[in-house]
């Protein structure tokens, strides 16, 4: 009797996670650089020990959530006047030093700092080819960043911005909105390419994700109807029985 109420349960766990996951999706729409989550679910198969086990039900389909994926679909290009703000086309990432370590990132929106680094948002120095920081002097002030990442300005060239991919893009582990923690060694993309002047924004459809949020909770809620079902059947089951004895 239990069967139909434990699959029920393992397929609601599974659908409030993929509500957990859509409902980040959704939030994170106006993250620069942001790749949209998406979850992967299977079968997990267990024999039923039952006696008298009818035909077709030798096995019971339990729901899992089996793993996660980024999306690696690129976002719309965004053009904006700031020197400093940078799109990468195609695969890679920019790297940027935190007090964990290199992360990697597709946000672009970068500034100078008052020590002269190229920083983002949250004051992590962008890396160059070398995997050091970027240094530019007080007298470089028309900057110019070329297609491969040659960033050059009116005193000559500074360097390369570093570019880089991991092992495994689907295994990086996010943090926050626009930072990756690469699983091993990432390795550098030979032919990078950017867009000065621009930004990535989020690979998220909030339209598609609304549709997909909504299907989801519909799903929801009909597993919810049939425990609820199931358990009113169970408990009238139990109490003619009661009554049977008494």
């Amino acid at each position: 009797m239990q069967n139909t109420t434990s699959v029920a349960l393992s397929r609601l766990t599974a659908q409030q996670r993929a509500l957990d996951v859509t409902a980040a999706n959704i939030a994170n729409a106006n993250t620069m650089g942001y790749r949209a989550e998406r979850l992967v679910f299977s079968d997990f198969l267990v024999k039923n020990r039952g006696r008298d086990v009818p035909s077709g039900a030798e096995t019971i389909t339990f729901t899992q959530d089996r793993a996660s994926w980024r999306d690696q679909q690129t976002g719309p290009i965004t053009h904006t006047s700031n020197a400093f703000d940078i799109a990468l086309v195609g695969d890679g990432y920019f790297q940027v030093e935190t007090p964990r370590g290199p992360r990697l990132t597709r946000a672009g929106h970068f500034e100078l700092s008052a020590t002269g680094n190229v920083v983002n948002s949250d004051g992590h120095a962008l890396l160059d080819s070398n995997g050091q920081k970027l240094q530019l002097s007080t007298t470089d002030t028309h900057i110019t960043i070329s297609s491969d990442g040659a960033i050059s300005s009116e005193n000559g060239r500074i360097g390369r911005i570093g570019v880089v991919k991991p092992a495994d893009p689907f295994r990086m582990k996010p943090e926050g909105g626009r930072l990756f923690a690469a699983e091993g060694q990432t390795t550098p993309v030979e032919k990078p390419k950017m867009i000065q002047g621009a930004i990535e924004q989020s690979n998220v459809a909030p339209v598609v994700e609304l549709t997909r949020m909504m299907r989801e909770l519909r799903e929801f809620e009909f597993t919810s109807k049939l425990v609820q079902a199931e358990g009113e059947r169970q408990q009238t089951a139990i109490d003619k029985l009661t009554q049977k004895r008494s």
